[in-house]
């Protein structure tokens, strides 16, 4: 089972609307079902299918699993097999066993975060920088808080919800335009004496870091940025907007000034009960090396470039 690639040719129908799944051949070896599970490798293990798709029936089972491996940030795939007695397999194989009907509202709900450590620290873009970081109940990944100054509580703060990008921020990468928004969010923020700089660990839009170097791996092979997330089996964004306002508000912020081009963003934010009052665009980075990334995030992504 895999998440459909969604605006290409698919090699097996979604029946079930949000995943497909696909009935294993006869003979099919744990080699074969990694190179579907992986289309990254698609041009060394070519000619797979066509597929049986399995439609009716239940599948509630399969799409907990692609949710369970996702906030795992592997690939969105599942081998799903029947099992006489799930407990007696799970103690001989030393696996844990995971109730459905549990675990299926934690992974849909959204986790309380709280604040487990913040320090001084001096940054190049101003000496007055303080760092937070915030933990999640549910074991995933912290979330850190750059703060400016000191912004008042009861105005709208100058404000930034960066996803982490370790290729851009800390590479220099040049396919994207992160290290740049990273970067002049920072100073200007320093310049004004003011803001708050959420640093948010959702790699590749929430894919993670391995599934985006994938995601590059099928751009070189000729798909843009969003084909090349659907191939592998994932929406235009997998990020949770959402902790960016549970992290505002635990701060203190109920008004923000945001640093964004993403929509997406300020909609969210005004959903969960943020006020954006001003909109402020982050038009940098822009090169031959990314041209035709931003491109297509405008166009099929909405972004405003």
């Amino acid at each position: 089972m895999r998440s459909p690639p969604r605006g290409l040719t698919r090699p097996a129908s979604p029946y079930d609307g949000d995943l497909a799944r696909i009935r294993l051949p006869q003979g099919a070896t744990p080699a074969w079902i990694s190179a579907i599970a992986d289309p990254a490798h698609d041009l060394m293990a070519p000619m797979k299918g066509p597929f049986a798709t399995e439609r009716g029936g239940q599948p509630e089972l399969a799409r907990a699993a692609i949710g369970l491996v996702k906030s795992a940030h592997l690939l969105p795939a599942a081998l799903v097999l029947p099992l006489d007695d799930p407990a007696a397999f799970a103690r001989v194989e030393g696996l844990t066993l995971i109730d459905l009907d549990r675990a299926a509202p934690v992974l849909a709900a959204a986790s309380t975060f709280h604040p487990v450590a913040a320090a001084r620290v001096p940054l190049a873009a101003s000496e007055a920088g303080r760092v937070h970081v915030f933990r999640p109940e549910d074991g995933g990944e912290e979330h850190y808080a750059i703060e400016i100054g000191q912004p008042p509580r009861d105005r709208p703060v100058l404000a930034r919800l960066h996803s982490a990008c370790f290729t851009g921020d800390v590479l220099g990468s040049l396919k994207c335009d992160c290290g740049a928004q990273l970067k002049s969010a920072l100073a200007r923020m320093g310049s004004e004496g003011a803001g708050v700089l959420l640093y948010l660990n959702q790699e590749g839009r929430g894919i993670g870091l391995a599934n985006k170097l994938r995601a590059y791996s099928l751009q070189d092979q000729g798909f843009d940025t969003v084909e090349a997330n659907h191939r592998i089996g994932f929406e235009d964004d997998e990020r949770d907007l959402r902790i960016g306002a549970a992290l505002l508000k635990s701060l203190g912020f109920s008004a923000v000034r945001l640093m964004t081009n993403t929509p997406a963003k300020l909609a969210m934010l005004a959903a969960q009960g943020i006020t954006v009052t001003e909109h402020v665009p982050l038009k940098v980075g822009r090169s031959r090396h990314n041209d035709a990334y931003l491109a297509t995030k405008a166009a099929k992504s909405g972004h405003l470039l």
